[in-house]
């Protein structure tokens, strides 16, 4: 592994549930990332809402409403896709959160935080 790759296992992340989180340094002393399953697919974001830039789990790794269906910031409310990070309802309506480039093979999940723009 690089400095600007992560692993996980993928058993660590069940569908719909939580997620897990991960240091961004190049965004910030305090910026975090995570990833979640949602349908079977991991997904990686940096953890900011869209609206203004606050963590979005309310307890760590808790992103998913109770529905399982949308991740929600605890702060404000807005709801986003798990798949595509596309705030749907909520003050940022229309904005996205920045997404990581993360893939599954062999068993793991490597993130790639150097795909973090800046």
């Amino acid at each position: 592994m690089t400095d600007s790759l992560i692993e996980f296992d993928s058993a660590l992340l069940e569908d719909g549930g939580k997620g897990i989180r991960f240091d961004l340094p190049a965004l910030g002393e305090y910026v975090t990332g995570f990833v979640v399953r949602f349908k079977g697919n991991v997904h990686a974001y940096v953890n900011q809402c869209a609206h203004v830039s606050v963590e979005l789990d309310w307890n760590e790794g808790d992103f998913f409403s109770m529905q399982k269906d949308y991740l929600i910031c605890s702060t404000h409310g807005a709801h986003y896709r798990p798949d595509n990070g596309f705030c749907v309802m909520g003050p940022c309506k229309g904005k996205s959160l920045k997404s990581i480039e993360a893939v599954e093979q062999n068993g793991k999940i490597i993130i790639n935080i150097a795909s973090v723009a800046k």
